[in-house]
């Protein structure tokens, strides 16, 4: 039974979550990496670090976010491949018609994590019922595609059981065990307790989970500076809240670079081939842009856990009359690219482009002036984009027939680690129409070269 206010009565939802995803995926479809150290980089290059490693590489030591030069020394024959991002859509998919046959999938909540709403007949099963998931998960795929459930009254309570018996674990936490059952558990080990966050519960001398669990709802969301802390405190405390539809706010890109492509020119290219893919997207989403940001990183230093933490950033906004075309988008792009490169005084390690300010096409005024003839050219700002608005259309069009590459403002090319505006982030799994290369074959692993 759905509760819009009010303490969950009994187990309500199922929380599954995938144990090293992408890694584990490597292996289900290559059986010679099944048993073997394995770690997934989103470049193939000697200077990155792994979005995820297998259960036998976390066994000996090497954790998600290590470099690959860390790890060789931890694991001197372990195996690097590099992350194929429409693979593991395809397979996410696959999965999901599986799950299906055993129980209806209520939210997908990133490529490897899902949630069920649970019938009282279907939460009575229990640890059979999780069991019931996983066989059916290994029968239609293999052993190695394993993910660990949490069964709970609310979904953020069953998203911590699951993660509390990793890999391949269960978890049930009823009502009647709380708070008892988390009192070891480490606040930065709750999902949505960020480094950032757990410095803001330290200073309102929050240091455990005992002290989190005797917060008063506005206490939470004092310290959350939101809505969100008080929707926390629900979820934790067995209280059902739906979250309301996000909105769009807009469409962007980024992309580390190499050590060879940091440099003015192929800063370019890589900022074009993003904004063109954020354009794209735009365009499907039936909406309109005013305006752009460019933004770079660069400095850094590591952290205990391995990962690059930038210390220098720079950034730039332009604004534009509401537009969907790339040539609009590119004209705003190379004055901030220009901009950039008189005033940013580091070499960036990443760049990140994002068209926002977004409306939805039809709900916004026409500029009188634009109607108006340039003395120039003649045309006016209306009809010039009018014409550019179909080149893109016609672009998009010839791509969606012909492949991603059949047509381009601009040279042609690929950015670094490929997947150009088709990376998996959390909470967003690309559409097909997303990827910009063909589709990768399963069979084909992308072993490092380097």
């Amino acid at each position: 039974m759905q509760h819009s206010r009010g303490q969950a009565r009994g187990i309500e939802r199922l929380y599954l979550d995938f144990d090293s995803f992408f890694a584990s995926a490597e292996q289900h479809l290559n059986p010679y990496l099944r048993g073997r150290p394995v770690g997934v980089v989103p470049l193939d290059s000697l200077h990155t670090s792994c979005i995820a490693v297998s259960r036998e590489a976390k066994a000996l030591g090497v954790k998600s976010r290590t470099t690959i030069i860390k790890a060789r020394e931890i694991i001197p024959d372990m195996i690097f491949v590099v992350a194929r991002h429409d693979v593991y859509v395809r397979l996410h998919k696959r999965i999901l018609d599986v799950i299906e046959t055993c129980l209806p999938v209520t939210h997908v909540r990133s490529i490897d994590e899902v949630v069920c709403n649970l019938l009282r007949v279907e939460a009575a099963e229990g640890e059979a019922l999780a069991l019931r998931l996983k066989t059916a998960i290994a029968l239609a795929f293999s052993d190695v595609l394993t993910c660990s459930i949490g069964m709970a009254p609310t979904e953020l309570r069953a998203k911590i059981a699951a993660e509390l018996n990793k890999p391949n674990g269960f978890k049930l936490l009823p009502a009647a065990d709380m708070p008892d059952a988390l009192a070891e558990v480490d606040l930065c080990d709750l999902p949505g307790i960020s480094e950032g966050m757990q410095a803001r519960l330290k200073a309102a001398q929050v240091h455990n989970f005992t002290a989190l669990w005797a917060l008063a709802p506005k206490q939470a969301r004092a310290i959350w500076g939101s809505v969100e802390g008080e929707r926390f405190w629900n979820g934790l405390h067995g209280y059902h809240t739906e979250r309301p539809p996000t909105k769009k706010s807009m469409f962007g890109h980024s992309r580390v670079l190499p050590k060879d492509w940091r440099n003015p020119e192929k800063v370019r290219v890589c900022a074009r081939l993003l904004i063109e893919s954020a354009g794209r997207r735009l365009r499907r989403a039936n909406m309109r842009a005013t305006k752009l940001t460019l933004s770079f990183r660069g400095g850094g230093y590591r952290s205990a856990h391995e990962s690059r933490r930038d210390d220098q950033n720079w950034g730039w906004e332009g604004n534009f009359l509401p537009a969907r075309d790339d040539y609009a988008f590119l004209l705003a792009l190379s004055d901030g690219l220009t901009w950039a490169e008189q005033h940013m005084a580091f070499q960036p390690r990443s760049v990140s482009v994002m068209i926002h300010g977004l409306i939805v096409e039809g709900e916004f005024m026409t500029d009188l002036f634009a109607a108006s003839p340039d003395a120039a050219s003649g045309m006016s700002e209306a009809a010039s984009r009018a014409k550019w608005e179909k080149v893109s259309d016609l672009m998009d069009n010839m791509r969606a027939k012909f492949g991603p590459h059949a047509l381009s403002l601009g040279p042609p090319g690929e950015v670094p680690g490929g997947y150009l505006g088709a990376k998996i982030a959390f909470g967003r799994i690309p559409d097909e129409a997303d990827f910009s290369g063909a589709p990768v074959a399963d069979s084909n692993t992308h072993f490092v070269t380097i």
